[in-house]
């Protein structure tokens, strides 16, 4: 067990790797073997990121020097409350996205479950990390990962969305290498740790070099956290993505999002002098532009899916918003935020299949369509899911939205954040009525009968949707988590100390 514990850190690496490899190893196409052992790494993952968030509850922060070279020479992954919680959360994720899979959708192209493995190492990997360089190695494997689960099963809609999908990122990905390149040209290192005591005594004829760096860098992830304008790539891609494909891509955004909160908050924190808050301006009024325009999209929507990777939009505003409203309260309301969304995009992109399915050749389109069966237990799901996302009392999406509105009282942008989430949650609450009231209730007589809903591929986006209740029944303990991350991550000096080696660290042998 104490074995098991040292190398907490590296087994939600270690394990997908591993699985992937086996998977290649196998060959095929989606046959019983390869989907059991899919699903049990995915478990073993699932295990290995319950044991890496119990370790870090108490607020231990964990480093695990790959090959016992030290900080700031070698490569070190970083576990602490925000990342073990991220990991998990994406582990969760994958187990319900894996079970929709393995209905048949996993059936639709070959290495799938390859794939999956993959996304899963570059997202835990992203996670964890301690190194610039390797958050650039890991963005590289779950983007590479994710082109070829977004064209999973061909189809010209996915093929043309997968174009644009590939070549945004590919010159996202050339702008990180550039900013990554001054950084290291200027600091001397990639270490974020080191980088932070490195920023803090910088001489002033560099500092103008690094903002310039640090803001090049900050439209890499504003890319990959879909921040308007740079959201574009977003709709199009996750509305054409396989349902599973699209449920773990609902994590993706986040990625991004971890990005900035983590960079900024310990390279260009509160000891950064000149160089510190360099983003939040920026954060705060385009977490709002992008708020405004994923909800007009929402409200354009012509297709369920598409106007569910709109809501991926609108949530990615929402908790950029959040970040850059700045302070321990406004970064805890975004975190629990976070996990909110996550759940319930997903769950909706998973409800949206069903629903495509169920409805034969009229798919999600919001028209009349044949009289759905089980109407009250799909209609009820959507429902409760509708619910949440929009923000209404009493679940999740109102508890993470009052919490940030709650946050910006102090804030002189507080009239404008009350206005735009106050009205585009109205907005929402507009779009997702007539969804609704559409795929339920309006039947064109013409359209002759829809088919039975496949019940166990409704287990996983019913799960996710009782995930989102489990943040209602017991907010007072996950608040409190998020309050712990939330002050964990402003306090630059204990992580810095834990990697640069002033506290305990954890060598592989």
């Amino acid at each position: 067990m104490s074995l098991l514990l040292q190398h907490a850190v590296i087994l939600p690496l270690l394990v997908p790797l591993l699985g992937g490899i086996f998977l290649v190893l196998l060959g095929g196409s989606a046959t019983p073997l390869r989907r059991t052992v899919s699903m049990v790494a995915i478990q073993a993952l699932f295990a290995a990121s319950l044991l890496l968030l119990l370790t870090s509850w108490d607020g231990d922060i964990q480093v695990y020097q790959v090959g016992n070279w030290p900080a700031p020479f070698g490569i070190v992954l970083v576990a602490d409350r925000l990342s073990a919680a991220m990991v998990f959360l994406t582990s969760l994720l994958a187990l319900f996205a894996m079970m929709h899979a393995i209905q048949g959708s996993d059936r639709s192209g070959r290495q799938f479950h390859v794939l999956f493995q993959f996304q899963l190492l570059g997202l835990n990997g992203a996670f964890l990390t301690g190194d610039l360089f390797n958050l650039f190695v890991f963005f590289e494997v779950l983007l590479i990962a994710s082109y070829g689960l977004l064209l999973h099963g061909c189809g010209a809609a996915r093929s043309r969305a997968g174009l644009h999908y590939v070549i945004i990122n590919l010159a996202g990905s050339s702008l990180f290498l550039f900013a990554v390149g001054t950084l290291y040209g200027v600091l001397g290192t990639l270490n974020m740790a080191d980088m932070a005591v490195r920023v803090a005594e910088l001489p002033a004829e560099d500092r103008e070099l690094v903002r310039a760096a640090a803001l090049l860098l900050c439209v890499v992830f504003a890319l990959k956290a879909a921040l308007a304008p740079l959201h574009l790539w977003l709709p199009g891609a996750y509305s054409a993505a396989g349902p599973a494909a699209a449920a773990i891509f609902a994590i993706m955004t986040k990625v991004g999002a971890y990005a900035i909160v983590r960079v900024y908050g310990l390279i260009f924190g509160a000891s950064a002098g000149e160089l510190s808050g360099l983003v939040e301006p920026w954060l705060l009024t385009l977490g709002l532009l992008t708020v405004v325009v994923g909800t007009i999209g929402v409200l354009a929507s012509q297709h369920l899916a598409l106007l569910v990777s709109h809501l991926v939009v609108v949530s990615s505003g929402t908790l950029l918003t959040a970040f850059g409203i700045g302070g321990t309260a406004a970064v805890t309301a975004g975190l629990y935020y976070m996990l909110h969304s996550t759940f319930i995009a997903a769950a909706l992109f998973l409800l949206s299949d069903n629903l495509s399915n169920t409805r034969g050749i009229y798919g999600d389109r919001l028209v009349a369509g044949p009289l759905l069966p089980a109407a009250n237990l799909l209609g009820g799901l959507f429902l409760l899911l509708a619910v949440s996302v929009a923000g209404l009392p009493p679940l999740s999406g109102f508890m993470g939205k009052l919490m940030i509105l709650q946050s910006s009282v102090e804030s002189a942008w507080m009239p404008w954040i009350f206005a735009v989430i106050l009205t585009t949650s109205l907005l929402t609450v507009i779009a997702l009525a007539r969804a609704g009231s559409t795929l339920f209730f309006k039947t064109d007589l013409r359209s002759g009968s829809a088919t039975m809903p496949n019940m166990a591929n409704l287990v996983p986006a019913i799960a996710l949707a009782g995930a989102s209740l489990v943040l209602v029944v017991y907010a007072g303990p996950i608040y409190a988590f998020t309050d712990a991350m939330a002050t964990q991550l402003s306090d630059s000096t204990a992580y810095i100390g834990a990697v640069l080696g002033t506290e305990p660290q954890v060598s592989m042998p």
